[in-house]
């Protein structure tokens, strides 16, 4: 219409524009005469809307307190209607129902009904460009729901682990019986870091970090470790779960691929009166529960093919990457996430003494009564890193559950170091012997000199152009005479001497 009343008011429109306008619209010349004139007269290019009832903010306030109920909104607006004729007429039921289909949109609908997390699934989200191995780790905690065995107490299990974007390998996991707290995070992300066996191969420095800023404990702990390798933390906002997708897909992975088989899962269908089929059902062992969960993750790792990696495992798209690791130091993961008291201790013959337990290390041989700090994994005591001015001399054990292997090199390490010591000793006495000149006639006794480099090639070389045939001296002892059982051979020209005296 509006190009037709330009060239009205040029004076240019003809029944030619007409006609083409109304065979591109699908209606009859008349139509569009008409409705040109409207436009003139009235000044309005489109039809005349009709007068109907629209959702107010009054009804989505009220559709919010009824929970979603149009019914129970109906009957307040007639309430309100009655109370109050000046407000004009309720509509009806059947209008009201229109209005809301027509005026909300299904996420609208959705959300006053059952909440925010009901409306998140009527919205669009766009994905993240592809990127390279360890370019972005995300990382979440996750609350197993299935009861497992925790010393003769139920408890549902926590897990914390890491996972690459790019290729969807889980490189760290942890897991604690109770709510995790910095001790998770930290064994989680060494594990992750550290690529030498059992870790690995999968695992190194990543380009970044995403996690959840509404687990604040998570985020000051992974921004403390990761800040001494300059690798930077994106503390998400809370309740985002859409903005570190990767790791959210994991987490329902395995409920729906490996919790919901395990006994005493949580979430599983339940009989009338909300009971459980097996209320009886023997729970899994805590280790049982951990050996089956790093198996589902062996499995993910390397068996699973996820939509997205051209029919690959994770593992194999992370190593089919060619992108440069970026990799720590054993030297410094030996400082990574470990905590100190501040104290000085003396290494004794039995160790190392802390919170009232000795820790051994085949390294402490031959230390005894240096000065160390140490440093260890808050709540995980079995293993301790010693330092001794900064320098890491090693880790340490705790010695009443030290293992056979470490037991025998602890023994090894003695026994070496008494066989080098007795090696230098031995050494040291042949140095110390003095040796003295043979006399031929009485004199006084003088030490023998080593002789010189040049002496001792000019001897050798001077014994090479020697005939050997004159240092030999065959009658120097006598021979006796020949046992009667020997043939004697006689040389042919004595022989033939022999016949001419005859």
């Amino acid at each position: 219409m509006q190009r037709l009343l330009d060239l009205d008011g040029r004076d240019e429109l003809t029944s030619t524009h007409v006609r083409l306008v109304a065979k591109a619209l699908g209606r009859s010349e008349r139509t569009v005469w008409r409705w040109l004139s409207a436009a003139r007269v009235e000044g309005r290019h489109g039809r005349i809307t009709a007068a109907r009832f629209t959702v107010t903010p009054e009804v989505r306030t009220l559709l919010a307190l009824w929970g979603g109920n149009a019914s129970r909104v109906h009957a307040e607006l007639v309430e309100r209607a009655r109370l109050n004729p000046d407000s004009g007429p309720a509509p009806s039921l059947a209008t009201l129902h229109r209005a809301i289909r027509r005026d909300l949109t299904a996420g609208e609908r959705a959300g006053l009904r059952q909440g925010e997390a009901a409306r998140r699934v009527y919205d669009v989200f766009a994905t993240r460009p592809p990127t390279h191995r360890n370019a972005v780790w995300e990382g979440d905690h996750k609350r197993v729901p299935v009861e497992v065995d925790v010393e003769g107490e139920l408890a549902c299990p926590w897990v914390t682990w890491f996972i690459d974007c790019a290729t969807r390998v889980v490189v760290g996991v942890a897991v604690t019986p109770h709510a995790p707290s910095r001790d998770a995070v930290l064994a989680s992300l060494r594990c992750a870091i550290d690529r030498r066996e059992p870790y690995g191969p999968a695992g190194g420095l990543p380009g970044a970090i995403r996690v959840d800023r509404g687990k604040e404990f998570l985020c000051r702990t992974v921004t403390a470790a990761m800040g001494g390798f300059a690798v930077a933390v994106v503390d998400l906002p809370p309740y985002t779960p859409h903005l570190k997708g990767t790791v959210e897909a994991l987490n329902g992975a395995a409920e729906e691929m490996h919790f919901v088989l395990l006994p005493r899962y949580l979430h599983r269908q339940k009989l009338t009166g909300g009971k459980s089929a097996d209320p009886d059902a023997p729970a899994l062992a805590f280790e049982a529960f951990v050996a089956g969960l790093l198996g589902w993750v062996n499995w993910w790792n390397g068996q699973h093919r996820p939509a997205g990696l051209d029919g690959r495992t994770p593992l194999e798209a992370w190593m089919a990457d060619a992108t440069p690791l970026a990799e720590a130091p054993p030297e410094q993961l030996a400082h990574f996430s470990l905590e100190g008291d501040g104290r000085e201790r003396s290494i004794t013959s039995h160790g190392i003494r802390w919170h009232r337990r000795d820790y051994i290390a085949e390294w402490m041989v031959g230390r005894t009564g240096t000065r160390v700090s140490i440093r260890h994994l808050p709540h995980h005591d079995d293993v301790i890193e010693v330092f001794a001015g900064g320098t890491h001399l090693g880790s340490a054990y705790l010695a009443e559950a030290a293992t056979a292997e470490q037991v025998r090199a602890l023994r090894a390490a003695r026994t070496a170091s008494a066989r080098r010591l007795r090696a230098d000793l031995k050494a040291a006495e042949r140095l110390r012997r003095e040796r003295f000149k043979a006399q031929t006639v009485a004199g006084r006794a003088e030490r023998s000199r080593t002789p010189a480099r040049g002496e001792a090639a000019g001897e050798l070389e001077g014994g090479a152009r020697r005939d050997r045939r004159q240092l030999a001296r065959p009658g120097l002892i006598p021979h006796g005479p020949a046992p009667e059982h020997w043939v004697q051979l006689v040389d042919p020209k004595q022989q033939d001497g022999r016949r001419d005296e005859d």
